[in-house]
């Protein structure tokens, strides 16, 4: 049994199709009225449907109040590290630090050569994956930022402005080498989808990524744990992902956080996303909160 102890939080995945943009508004609106913490936006610029990620969180964020933002993960390999580190210090600054920077080595090697970036092999992307978390963590604390790696070249680029509140970096992935980099840089892991990494594998990865925090000297409770959810609240038949009642989702998330150690949800609903947001919010999350409260407790 894993328990990290962290407060539980709650997001909710978003399209960043072009053509669902006023659904996309209004689920946002949505979300923050339900009472969510996160409003979370995936990152594959080379689909030709999709917006932009970080133009999008910055219009939906002029439209929005109190919730944060997460990039559900911002593709290192198309977005330089300091210029990445730049954009979310810019938001954490124009939206009082409602921003989390979520990470990723990049999900498609084609795709990123087919965008003009550089063709990896899985080891470089590890070592260009770490160089830029260390380059991000010192930028986003202003200053100046030297850094001259295999990867990377950083020749003394003064970083700022500083967000009023410091930038959390969560990195995405779920392969050892990848796992090994979180738990040594990162302040988060984002697991992939629960069907790409159901429950059963869930204890290796957190183990490997506990591992490589205390070989650095850290604690694992340092590192938040966040999934990614898909499913759908309610008789649905033949959905995706996680698919039941209410009381199913209560128990599922509960067992999810106090057994598995994951501290944060981000819910993708698969059908009719505004009723089942609201249905999430209002019975689904409270009742996760005070149960997982309850069994901390009685501990």
């Amino acid at each position: 049994m894993t328990d990290y102890g962290h407060p539980l939080s709650f997001g909710v995945s978003l399209d960043p199709s072009a053509d669902s943009l006023p659904a996309t508004r209004q689920l946002a609106r949505t979300a923050v009225a339900g009472g969510f913490e996160l409003l979370a936006v995936q990152d594959h610029p080379y689909q030709p449907g999709h917006l932009d990620t970080w133009t999008l969180i910055s219009h939906l964020a002029a439209e929005t109040d109190r919730i944060s933002f997460l990039t559900d993960v911002a593709d290192l390999q198309l977005r330089p590290p300091a210029m990445l580190a730049k954009a979310a210090a810019s938001l954490g600054v124009l939206t009082g630090g409602r921003v989390v920077l979520g990470v990723g080595g990049g999900a498609s090697a084609d795709a990123i050569a087919a965008m003009g970036g550089q063709r990896r092999t899985g080891g470089q992307t590890i070592a260009y994956t770490e160089e830029a978390l260390t380059i991000m963590r010192r930028a986003l604390s202003g200053g100046p930022v030297r850094h001259l790696g295999h990867q990377h070249t950083i020749e003394g680029y003064a970083a700022g402005p500083v967000p009023p509140a410091p930038v959390p970096l969560w990195l995405g992935g779920q392969r050892p080498r990848m796992l090994a980099v979180a738990g040594r840089l990162a302040d988060g892991w984002i697991s992939p989808l629960n069907i790409y990494v159901p429950p059963a594998e869930v204890p290796a990865r957190q183990q490997a990524i506990d591992d490589a925090a205390r070989a650095a000297g850290r604690q694992p409770e340092q590192v938040r744990r966040i999934y990614n959810v898909i499913g759908a609240v309610g008789p649905y038949r033949g959905g995706t992902g996680l698919v039941g009642d209410v009381r199913r989702w209560i128990d599922t998330l509960t067992g999810w956080a106090v057994e598995l150690g994951f501290d944060t949800f981000v819910f993708w609903p698969v059908a009719d996303a505004p009723a089942q947001v609201e249905l999430f919010a209002h019975e689904v999350a409270p009742a996760v909160r005070d149960r997982v409260r309850e069994i901390r407790g009685q501990r």
